[in-house]
């Protein structure tokens, strides 16, 4: 266990006065705010005074290791929350079950063979299939678009595709991982590999889930570093030999047992409407996953036991949910939601932490306009964190088969991502990336909004 931050004491202090005396630079707050200013303080004070959710979400990764679906680590961890969350009193814990795929990475290697034989670094891809036993070996043809590859149709068949696509963002890079191989095996290519989606690192390969379109050969796809996609559009572009020998064992096995982990603090009036903080807790097999998605679960923990230990019962009941197998199949989100169906309209709000916990600005809501002007006051409360923004969109993967099938209002954490898809789904998602007091903040930043919302006179109003 850490000592205290000093820091931490001062910024605690700091928020509780700022609290307690809203500024007089600010607009006038909102009389029904007057109530929860000292639960937000007391909320925001006990989680600055240590680094509790950090040293939790070290030991997870620590202890457990990567929790791949269907893996002994996440079995395991799966295992401890459980009885963690029941030594520190939460209510209602149990494990609620979700069948997910086991996909097993195995062995696997990439080599350049010309013009001198040099190993290239590379993560398969979730879920694809493996090589022939002796590898694939095959010259390499370099596109920078769909659309080149198109252009250069005639040339692929036989080849392995290596789609050198330099990252923008995420929303439209992610596309070369997720179709990559069945745009290029339609066109006779035996591979593909995927410049990795994020901003150049340190010759770091990502890896991520992928998928095959129906009646297309499946054909194996891995992710490379950045810089060595660069290295084979050089070798291309001077007509240089680009062979390669990549070899992968990756398959699938029999689905496995696995399970949403949830606790609970009971509502006092009405406990049987709901207010849902989460995050899933799986992760690749590269990493540990403190940023995608541990510390999103931590945080989202620690904010109900944080109500538990000061006593802040609100009238509704906030449930954590650890999901399973958000990575390579969302079993988890779609179990809760099918699982949940008969009680879905009593959900006042889903809240999903999936952004890494970085300093906290606020948080995204989707939902009514008369929802949003509520949201927007009770971020006011954490005007002294500097996490009182209201973005335009909330939500979340795993909360997504819930929220849509009840038009549930959605929010989620947002936090300066800036450095996030450098690290995201490779062997640098460790708990070094991360700042104890930005941890601390986010965990606060969830506590309040879901206290608050889940203490409400009136239930916050639904989505449509």
């Amino acid at each position: 266990m850490r000592r205290l931050i000093p820091s931490l004491l001062v910024t605690s202090a700091l928020v509780a006065g700022a609290l307690a005396q809203p500024s007089a630079q600010s607009a006038p707050p909102a009389t029904w705010l007057d109530a929860y200013r000292e639960p937000a303080s007391r909320l925001i004070g006990a989680a600055l005074a240590d680094q509790a959710a950090f040293d939790k979400l070290a030991y997870l990764g620590d202890t457990f290791g990567p929790r791949l679906a269907g893996s002994r680590g996440l079995e395991l961890a799966i295992e401890w929350a459980q009885a963690e969350m029941k030594r520190e009193g939460l209510e209602n814990v149990r494990a609620e079950p979700a069948m997910v795929p086991k996909w097993v990475r195995g062995q696997e290697s990439l080599v350049l063979l010309d013009p001198v034989e040099r190993p290239v670094v590379m993560l398969g891809l979730g879920n694809s299939v493996g090589t022939p036993a002796g590898g694939i070996t095959a010259d390499a043809i370099v596109v920078s678009s769909y659309a080149e590859l198109e252009q250069r149709a005639a040339e692929v068949k036989g080849k392995i595709v290596v789609y050198n696509v330099p990252y923008t963002n995420y929303g439209e890079t992610v596309q070369y991982r997720g179709g990559g191989a069945s745009r290029a095996a339609k066109l006779g290519a035996v591979a593909a590999l995927v410049r990795s989606v994020g901003p150049i690192g340190l010759r770091t390969p990502h890896t991520g889930a992928m998928n095959y379109d129906e009646g297309v050969a499946k054909i194996p796809a891995a992710g490379i570093s950045a810089e060595d996609a660069s290295i084979l559009a050089r070798l291309q572009a001077r007509r240089q030999s680009t062979r390669m020998r990549l070899t992968m064992e990756a398959h699938f096995e029999p689905d496995a047992q696995s399970y949403n982990v949830i606790g609970e603090i009971r509502g006092r009036e009405t406990p049987d409407e709901i207010v849902v903080v989460s995050g899933h807790y799986d992760s690749w097999d590269v990493g540990t996953g403190m940023m995608d998605d541990g510390g999103g679960c931590i945080a989202a923990w620690e904010a109900v036991r944080l109500m538990l230990k000061l006593h802040l019962r609100p009238r509704r009941t906030v449930r954590v949910v650890l999901y399973t197998n958000e990575e390579n199949g969302l079993r988890g989100g779609t179990a809760y939601r099918d699982q949940h169906a008969a009680d879905l309209a009593k959900h006042v709000a889903m809240l999903e932490s999936d952004a890494g916990v970085f300093r906290p600005l606020g948080v995204g809501f989707s939902g009514s306009d008369q929802a949003r002007a509520i949201i927007r006051q009770i971020a006011t409360l954490l005007t002294g964190i500097d996490a009182h923004r209201v973005g335009p969109n909330g939500g979340g993967a795993d909360i997504g088969p819930s929220v849509r099938a009840a038009n549930i209002p959605s929010l989620s954490l947002d936090v300066d991502g800036s450095e996030y898809f450098t690290y995201h789904h490779t062997p640098a998602d460790t708990i070094e990336r991360l700042n104890p007091q930005d941890v601390a903040k986010g965990v606060a930043t969830i506590a309040v909004m879901s206290y608050v919302i889940a203490d409400l006179p009136e239930r916050l109003p639904s989505a449509k």
